[in-house]
């Protein structure tokens, strides 16, 4: 099965899992998603671990695959950690950095540019992730690295859902240049005052965000309510 399929199973079951289609406590049942979804049960399975890894679901003996319950403090607090390991993941990036390093920031960042150009939130969620992990890998820190990793992947539902509200690309992709534009002039400081920005989640963007989930939930609650009609 081609990693397109894979990754179109698990955005699906993501998404309905955000959206709240699947409550707290609700069991997915691997053969009933196969079903659904015409494919044999391994891809499920696949799907199933990666969500787990993204803290979405819980895997319970002899109960299976649970939908978690996550608050939105729970998630507030992971977004204040994760902004602040990306500006030590930015300074790090600026002092120490290669040429091959930079070259891979700033082949992402155009990647990022397109995506944002074409209005194409979905892309551009996944050029942006391929941006950030590029940074990480200039930082030469093995450890940052792997905690900045599993973070970002516990968070990335949420960020997809973050993009989705109106001009948060364009902002994103603004706030990408400021970062890009600290690095390539090596400050230090600058850059990781950027990174953490663009993560940290408070004010304006706080708002944004529960009304990004409190608007997926309710519109997916409508059509399911339709589909019933």
């Amino acid at each position: 099965m081609s990693g397109n399929i894979r990754q179109r199973l698990r955005d699906e079951i993501e998404n309905e899992i955000l959206t709240g289609h699947w409550v707290p406590g609700h069991r997915l049942d691997e053969v009933a998603l196969a079903n659904r979804f015409g494919v044999s049960r391994t891809p499920i399975r696949e799907a199933l671990l990666q969500l787990s890894a993204a803290g979405l679901i819980e895997v319970r003996p002899r109960r299976g695959a649970i939908v978690a319950s996550v608050g939105a403090e729970r998630l507030i607090e992971m977004f204040e950690v994760m902004a602040e390991l990306e500006g030590l993941a930015g300074r790090l990036a600026v002092r120490r950095h290669t040429d091959a390093d930079m070259k891979a920031i700033l082949e992402t960042h155009e990647a990022c540019r397109q995506a944002a150009e074409a209005g194409d939130s979905d892309a551009y969620y996944y050029e942006n992730e391929r941006f950030h992990f590029a940074i990480y890998h200039a930082g030469h820190s093995q450890f940052l690295f792997e905690q900045c990793s599993a973070l970002h992947r516990r968070l990335k539902p949420y960020r997809r859902l973050q993009l989705r509200v109106r001009n948060r690309v364009a902002k994103s992709f603004a706030e990408h240049e400021q970062v890009v534009a600290a690095l390539t002039a090596g400050k230090e400081e600058a850059a990781g005052r950027a990174l953490h920005d663009h993560v940290a989640i408070q004010g304006e963007r706080f708002s944004d965000f529960i009304a990004s989930l409190s608007h997926a939930r309710s519109s997916d609650m409508r059509q399911s309510a339709a589909a019933k009609t």
